[in-house]
C-alpha cells in the first residue's frame, strides 16, 4: 500500500494517558509529510527525466541503427565500386593488350611484307640486269657477226640505183648501204 504525504497529514492516532505527546507526534508527522512530499516530487522529476532519457535513448538507438545501416550500405557500395573499377580496369587492360598484340602482329606482317617486297625488287633487278646484259651481249655478238660478214663478203659493188631497181629492200642491202656511202 502506497502512502502519500496527504495520508500522513490526515493520519490520527488514539491518545492514551501515558502515550506520546500529541504535539510532538503531530510535528513529526508534519515534517515527515513534507519530506515525503519533497521525495515524491524528486521521484516524479526523476521519472520524467528518465522517460525523457529513455525517449532520447530510443531516438539515439534509432539513429545509431540508421547510421550503422547507412555505413554498411556505404561499405557495400564502396566494395561494389572497387569491384566494378577492378573489372573495368581488367577489361581495359585486356583490350589494350589485345590492341598492342594486334599492332605488333600487323607491324610484323608489314615488316615481312616489306622484306618480301625488297627481295622481289632485288630479284627483278638481278633478272633485269641479266636480261640487259644478255641483250647487250647478243647485240655485241650480232654487231661482231655483221662486221665479220661484211668483211668476208666481197660482192660486186652496185650503184645505188641498181640496188633499188632490183627490188631488193632487204636488210643485207640496207646493211651494205653505209659501206657504199663511206666509199663515196
Amino acid at each position: 500500500m502506497a502512502i502519500s504525504p496527504i495520508d500522513i497529514q490526515q493520519q490520527r492516532f488514539k491518545t492514551r494517558p501515558f502515550g506520546y505527546d500529541k504535539a510532538q507526534v503531530d510535528l513529526f508527522l508534519e515534517l515527515l509529510s513534507e519530506e515525503l512530499e519533497r521525495l515524491c516530487a524528486v521521484n516524479q522529476g526523476l521519472k520524467e527525466e528518465l522517460a525523457r532519457s529513455r525517449n532520447g535513448l530510443d531516438e539515439m538507438k534509432g539513429r545509431e541503427a540508421l547510421l550503422k545501416e547507412t555505413l554498411l550500405t556505404t561499405q557495400r557500395m564502396v566494395e561494389d565500386l572497387k569491384n566494378n573499377a577492378r573489372r573495368e580496369s581488367d577489361i581495359i587492360l585486356a583490350d589494350a593488350q589485345m590492341r598492342a598484340e594486334r599492332i605488333v602482329r600487323d607491324a610484323e606482317e608489314r615488316r615481312i611484307q616489306l622484306v618480301n617486297d625488297i627481295q622481289q625488287v632485288k630479284r627483278q633487278r638481278i633478272s633485269f640486269e641479266s636480261s640487259l646484259r644478255s641483250l647487250v651481249e647478243s647485240h655485241l655478238r650480232l654487231l661482231d657477226m655483221d662486221l665479220v660478214m661484211v668483211e668476208k663478203q666481197e660482192e660486186p659493188e652496185l650503184s645505188y640505183n641498181e640496188r633499188f631497181s632490183l627490188g631488193e629492200g632487204t636488210a643485207a642491202s640496207v646493211r651494205e648501204e653505209p659501206s657504199l656511202r663511206e666509199e663515196d
